[in-house]
């Protein structure tokens, strides 16, 4: 069971969001709001290669970022041999072409591909990690490319480069690779650079990609993705980090406060919702903790710290926040647990889905959970406080990225294909 301490009462908070518009885009890899919940899609909830299948479309090179959507385009990274061969080994370190792709959503069609920049990897990455393994991001205007120590891509949506930036070479932890992906937050765009070397987070200026800010980071290399949320009028990017869980002010980089007590190599983002923010990490140990965002300095052992879990908790793939329920993996295995956020109580533990090896994040729409494991089989079960298994189905390919709803549609970027899934 969870430790918890009750506080006076919870502060006025909320997840920030660009526009309205953008519920009905899914513009980031973790959706309209950092959650993996999308408020507006109703997508099918039974498929399988064939089988309500709209499209599917063969993708080049390799790839295990996740798609992102916006009005009638799909956008997907995806790393290829230079030579014009489509598969990379990850260990080779040939030279490579970092590629953006834009699709047309209606048709599967291509619309455009843009070369971002060749060049050798300057390290191997793990054998199931990519070249291409940060998610593009888009606010409707632009639409960037993260290609990590490649450099960050500006495009406009009709496949014109506007600006790029490189920030130098990454040395990961024992060669794993790169893949956190960047945040738009308002005129900003934020990108973690966590590694083995000099640790930041850089703040951008998303139209002309000049420097704004860049937040020293005591931390080693850690694979999430920025958060940004809103707390009485300030808005904070959150991070994991292996030596602490960090906010900091989005529009000067300085630290907001920080709290100890997660696990080497965190790759989990957070998310956030009601006045309270979770940030966890599964590798060799086990912890999950809901802070609320109000203190400052360091937290750890203040009323800041709601309640902490510190079993089967999430190594990869990042936590789930819907309708008051928090839904997590036990490490990177398909064995699920959904706490009740407010109080970290469980509705269910360690259940067992029938998946296995899990590097997609959870994703809820429709009033339902889609779970996806490496052999490319989505478990569906309903949004709710009791486990309801509602379909299972495979695209009979890996999936190492996490699936996007939008609409009526969902969208599964699968080791070859791109599948768009719609009744």
């Amino acid at each position: 069971m969870p430790s918890r301490r009750i506080l006076p009462g919870l502060v006025a908070f909320s997840v920030w969001l660009a526009t309205a518009s953008a519920y009905a885009n899914w513009g980031h890899w973790r959706g309209e709001g950092g959650n993996g919940l999308s408020t507006q899609a109703t997508p099918p909830t039974e498929w399988s290669d064939t089988q309500n299948v709209k499209w599917k479309v063969a993708i080049p090179g390799r790839g295990s970022s996740s798609p992102v959507i916006w009005g009638d385009k799909v956008f997907v990274t995806t790393a290829m041999a230079d030579n014009g061969a489509t598969d990379t080994n990850t260990q080779s370190r040939q030279p490579l072409r970092y590629v953006l792709m834009c699709i047309d959503r209606e048709t599967g069609k291509t619309l455009w591909e843009k070369t971002a920049t060749t060049g050798r990897p300057h390290e191997g990455t793990h054998h199931t990690n990519s070249f291409a393994s940060a998610s593009p991001c888009t606010d409707g205007e632009h639409v960037y490319a993260h290609f990590g120590s490649q450099g960050l891509f500006c495009y406009t949506m009709d496949g014109q480069k506007v600006w790029q930036r490189d920030f130098g070479d990454m040395r990961t932890r024992n060669g794993f690779g790169e893949g956190s992906s960047p945040t738009i937050a308002g005129d900003k765009i934020l990108v973690p650079w966590d590694h083995e070397g000099p640790s930041y987070l850089f703040a951008l200026d998303k139209l002309s990609g000049d420097f704004r800010w860049r937040a020293e980071r005591d931390e080693p290399t850690c694979w999430a993705t920025p958060l940004v949320i809103e707390h009485e009028g300030v808005k904070q990017v959150v991070m994991n980090g292996q030596n602490c869980a960090r906010a900091y002010d989005l529009e000067t980089g300085k630290e907001l406060w920080r709290c100890g007590g997660q696990t080497q190599r965190p790759a989990a983002s957070a998310v956030a919702a009601d006045g309270r923010v979770f940030i966890a990490s599964g590798h060799r140990g086990s912890f999950l903790g809901a802070f609320t965002p109000g203190g400052t300095g360091d937290i750890e052992g203040t009323d800041s710290v709601l309640w902490t879990v510190s079993r089967d908790t999430p190594d990869i793939a990042s936590p789930l926040l819907s309708d008051g329920r928090l839904y997590y993996y036990k490490g990177k295995t398909g064995v699920l647990t959904c706490v009740d956020a407010a109080t970290g109580r469980p509705h269910y533990t360690t259940q067992r889905t029938g998946l296995r090896s899990i590097y997609a994040s959870p994703v809820a729409a429709g009033g339902y959970v889609f779970l996806t494991d490496r052999d490319g089989t989505t478990v569906v079960i309903k949004d709710a406080d009791e486990y309801q298994v509602v379909a299972e189905n495979s695209v009979g390919e890996t999936v190492d990225a996490t699936p996007a709803p939008v609409d009526n549609q969902l969208f599964i970027r699968g080791e070859q294909h791109l599948f768009c899934i719609e009744e």
